[in-house]
């Protein structure tokens, strides 16, 4: 999604020639060396229809292709969208379809009843337009866990990366069942890492922050696959050089785990680094539905890894962001009394004041998802 030319469908005459040769040459500098798995989803604007015009011309059992179709109430606009991906890719079949955004209960219940996306998708399956199935989701873990005991599924794609490693026990249900785990944006959504700060440069050293980040991720014989989210040939560079240091990440990785918690703890203290976290409200059960714990943790990555740019851009999506990004700002916290939903909490006298502080540093204008743009 981040080499296409527009976040909106756009006739072919409109695609600059520039854009299309940058996104082939993306292509074909991936398969050259070994990356195979293209993904993108109807969402993505212009992704599907600009890939149309390159991927049919590798041999076809040489790409995994994935696209990806947000559930909806009338299972059959979910097809009739899905038919338009086809037309669009230029292929007979895709190798990966994901229901695209199983990310709160209304997605999932449109998914899974009866005559509902999932039996489109079997159906789909079975006229050999689709090979496997799986979800994607930027929902809660226990949805995700929830959607994974269905066992209705052959993959997820998850956000889990060393800045967020909430989703585990979705990964460690998937294992369960056998299904392959795709991490979502490791790079993009693991903390800007295509231009991370300097003081997150430091404290990975030698190895890039993306390259930590990646051998942290594929250290863990769960994790199946990464999202790179190349948006040049060049940008696979970097990822590659992780290839090399996977035999030896048992070695490399402690020493760089140590200091990144170090310097949280250094900078947040350890009581806070180790407890933070524990008896938070959801947003759905705080007054003013303010997203608690994600400003907490934005708090955090921004003032320990100095990720203040990442941090600001997720937290003005909130409010704006629908499912994909729930929950409010803080605000209005003149507005709502948090001690009863807090009251569980150990550290429930200075979490108010840090959610001010929070606003103070990370409020700005609102932001809106990509494809919204």
């Amino acid at each position: 999604m981040r080499y296409q030319f527009k976040w909106q469908d756009a006739a072919w005459s409109e695609i600059p020639a520039d854009n299309q040769k940058n996104l082939e040459a993306t292509i074909h500098r991936s398969v050259e060396v070994g990356i195979n798995h293209i993904e993108t989803a109807r969402g993505y604007g212009s992704s599907e229809m600009q890939l149309g015009k390159i991927l049919p011309t590798f041999p076809r059992e040489k790409l995994i292709v994935q696209t990806k179709v947000s559930p909806v109430a009338d299972a059959k606009e979910f097809r009739q969208t899905f038919e338009q991906s086809l037309r669009n890719l230029q292929l007979d079949y895709v190798d990966l379809f994901s229901l695209h955004g199983i990310n709160h209960a209304e997605s999932l219940e449109y998914s899974i009843r009866p005559g509902g996306c999932l039996d489109v998708a079997k159906q789909l399956q079975a006229e050999g337009k689709v090979r496997f199935i799986g979800f994607s989701t930027h929902g809660a873990t226990d949805l995700i866990v929830q959607a994974i005991n269905t066992n209705q599924f052959d993959y997820v794609n998850l956000h889990w990366y060393y800045i967020n490693q909430t989703n585990w026990p979705a990964i460690a249900a998937a294992n369960k069942r056998d299904m392959g785990v795709f991490i979502i944006s490791p790079s993009d959504k693991g903390g800007q890492l295509y231009k991370p700060p300097q003081k997150l440069v430091n404290l990975c050293a030698p190895w890039s922050p993306m390259v930590f980040n990646d051998l942290f991720c594929l250290s863990h014989s769960q994790v199946h696959t990464l999202s790179l989210g190349a948006a040049k040939p060049q940008d696979f560079d970097e990822h590659l050089k992780t290839l090399a240091l996977l035999d030896d990440s048992s070695e490399i990785l402690p020493p760089i785990l140590a200091r990144l918690e170090a310097e949280a703890i250094a900078i947040l203290g350890e009581d806070w680094v180790k407890t933070w976290h524990l008896n938070l409200p959801r947003w759905e059960h705080t007054p003013g539905e303010i997203n608690i714990p994600m400003i907490l943790w934005l708090w955090n990555l921004a003032n320990a890894y100095d990720l203040v740019d990442y941090a600001k851009t997720r937290y003005n999506l909130m409010g704006n962001a629908s499912h994909w990004f729930p929950g409010n700002k803080a605000d209005k916290l003149n507005k709502v009394d948090l001690r009863q939903c807090l009251s569980r909490s150990p550290h429930a006298d200075k979490i108010p004041h840090i959610l001010a502080k929070a606003h103070e540093m990370l409020g700005g204008e609102e932001v809106k998802r990509l494809s919204q743009q």
